[in-house]
Order: C-alpha cells, then structure tokens, then sequence
C-alpha cells in the first residue's frame, strides 16, 4: 500500500474506531472513495463492534455471576479500540491482537 492511499484514508480510518457512529459515518465515506487502507481499519472496527455486543449481550444475561469477567472484557475492548486508532494514525494494516483476523 503506497504512502498517498494511507495519507488519504487515515481520517476516515481514525473516525472508523469512535464508536458504532463513528463505525458509520467511515462506512458511508469510504463508500465513494474505496480506499484500502480506511477499508482494513473499517473491518477491524466492526470486530470490535461485535465483541462489544456480545459482551453487552452476556452482561445483560448473566449480570451476577459474570460482572467481573464482563468488566475485564469491556476494558480489553478499550485497549483495542486505543491500539486501533494509534495503528491508523501511524499509518499501519496490523491486525488488532485476538480479533484482528477473525472472519
């Protein structure tokens, strides 16, 4: 991937990992521009998304006997998050640890 494709995608890279809004407004702007590098970033952005909710979903079934487990994935979801957005700024396709390669 040349330097001009990731200058270019780097913003709508960044705004892909600020929550499921965020995750929407990247999607809607890469729609015109198909940009590689904001597409990678997109895809992370998603799996992070779906692990969220299927932690939401297993807090909101098993809220007692699993609070403390759902509070360690919630804070490793935000280590993702954090490391996503520092991969785009500095311009990097590493896939996020655990879910970076999943589907």
């Amino acid at each position: 991937m040349d330097q001009t494709t990731i200058d270019e995608g780097k913003t709508i890279a960044i705004i892909s990992y600020i929550t499921i809004i965020g995750l929407i407004i990247a999607y809607l702007l890469n729609n015109s521009k198909n940009n590689p590098f904001a597409q990678f970033h997109i895809e992370q952005s998603v799996r992070i998304v779906v692990l969220a909710f299927a932690n939401y979903l297993l807090a909101w079934i098993l809220p007692s006997s699993l609070g403390l487990i759902t509070t360690l994935i919630s804070l490793g979801i935000f280590v993702l998050v954090i490391l996503g957005i520092v991969n785009a700024a500095n311009g990097k396709t590493t896939p996020l640890p655990v879910i970076g390669t999943i589907g």
